[in-house]
Order: C-alpha cells, then structure tokens, then sequence
C-alpha cells in the first residue's frame, strides 16, 4: 500500500504562442495550468500518470497530445482484468499502433493537422504492477536516495549518433509522418519503493535546466510549477511541462 502524492503543471513558456504539451495527472488533464492531488494505491486498481508534447503547425500539436493522453487514459480504464506482464505489454503494443494510426489519420484528413504528431512518457499501475512507457524524448526520472536518475532513454539523433547539435531532432514519435512508431516498456514494480520521487517531464524543462539543478530542486521538494518556472527563468524557449510524483 502507497500513497501517492502528485503536483502537475504545464506552462506555454515565453516565445511559442500555444500550449502543445499536456499532461494527465491521475485524474485531471493538465494544461496551462497547475493541479496537486493525492490518493492511496489500495483504492484503485490502475491509474495513469502521463506527459505528451505535441508537434504540427496550427493547433495540431495540442489536438496530438491531448487526443494520445485522452485515448491512453480510457484505454487503460478498460484494459480487461487478470492479465500478466506480457499479456499487458502485448496490449499496450496494440495500443500503440492503434493511437499513431488515429493520430496520422488525423492529420491527413485536415490540411491544417498534416504532420501532427506527439512524444509520450508514462507510468501505468495496472492491478498491483508497475509499467513505465516512452516514446519520443520526453522523459521520466526517479529522484532516490538523494539521487537524480533518467529511466527512459530519449529517441533522439543525440542518443542515436552523439550528435548534440541535433539533440532536439527525435527519431521516434506517435503521428508526424513516421511510417512506424515503437515504444519503450518497462515493468518495474520489485524496483518501485516507499520514498522515491518521480518525475515526468517535456524536453521544456530538460533543454532548459541542468540535471543537477534538477536533483537539487527534486532533493528540496519543489513542486512540478516551481520546475516548469527554473526553466522559464533560463528563457523559456518552449512549453514546458512537468508531474512529480512521490511514494509515501
């Protein structure tokens, strides 16, 4: 049994002009906005803590994301009863392909939405295991023992090549034009511990504030607003969103 305290917040920045990024928090859809919450793990069977951020022209990055967190989340509600590690992983395969379908189809069937298209990280807890998932580089930390560490690895040309110059160009996403999506899964439950604290996060903040930084914020308790504004403080070049989520 855990209880598990959550803060989410999701800021436009100062230069892009909209919101593609979203995050879902438990709960609650969050965007341009912050949400704190709390629940106890013995009442719930599953949940979802998610980021998206979205990319296209118009507004077709926020239709990316948050049509990916909206569909993850109901998917997940449903997921059926009784199912292993690797019935679950099948099924979020499934999933996945469905969602970068819906996505890609989108944006071919409105001019406006071509090449829309979104990262996605997320913790699923599903009847008493602990999944993480990422595609794209958004990405998942966990703060324990005084300690910053990055779970996911970012599909970018950086990670691929070394090529840093390049480190904003993903290799890997939902929708926007990829012809194949894939995702990262990892069940963690016999790793997951009373005191960690995780975090979830948009290339916003991890572009913008060292991981040093991070840990020091993280090791302080700040919350996921008091994050997305370090990075807005260093110029706040993109959206930047955040969820931090601790184990009690």
């Amino acid at each position: 049994m855990s209880r598990i305290v959550i803060t989410a917040a999701s800021r436009v920045g100062c230069v892009r002009n909209n919101n593609e990024d979203m995050v879902f928090a438990y709960d609650k859809f969050v965007r341009s906005e912050a949400y704190q919450t709390e629940f106890m793990t013995e009442n719930v069977d599953r949940f979802v803590i998610a980021l998206a951020d979205g990319m296209g022209g118009h507004l077709a990055g926020e239709v990316a994301s948050a049509d990916t967190l909206e569909n993850l989340r109901f998917f997940v509600s449903d997921m059926p009863k009784g199912l292993s590690v690797s019935e679950v992983n099948k099924t979020m395969e499934v999933w996945l392909d469905s969602i970068h379908k819906i996505i890609t189809s989108k944006g071919h069937a409105d001019p406006s939405m071509e090449g829309m298209g979104t990262t996605l990280v997320a913790v699923i807890y599903y009847e008493g295991k602990y999944f993480w998932i990422n595609c794209g580089d958004s990405r998942l930390y966990r703060l324990r023992d005084g300690k910053l560490a990055q779970l996911t690895t970012d599909h970018s040309l950086n990670t691929l090549r070394g090529e840093k110059r390049h480190s904003n160009i993903i290799t890997n996403c939902i929708g926007a034009g990829c012809k194949h999506t894939y995702m990262d899964m990892v069940e963690f439950t016999d790793d997951f511990r009373h005191g960690d604290v995780y975090m979830v996060c948009s290339d916003g903040l991890s572009d913008m504030v060292s991981d040093d930084v991070i840990e020091q914020m993280m090791i302080n308790g700040v919350s996921a607003n008091r994050l997305c504004e370090a990075a807005i403080e260093k110029g706040g070049f993109d959206n930047v969103s955040v969820c931090v989520f601790s184990v009690m």
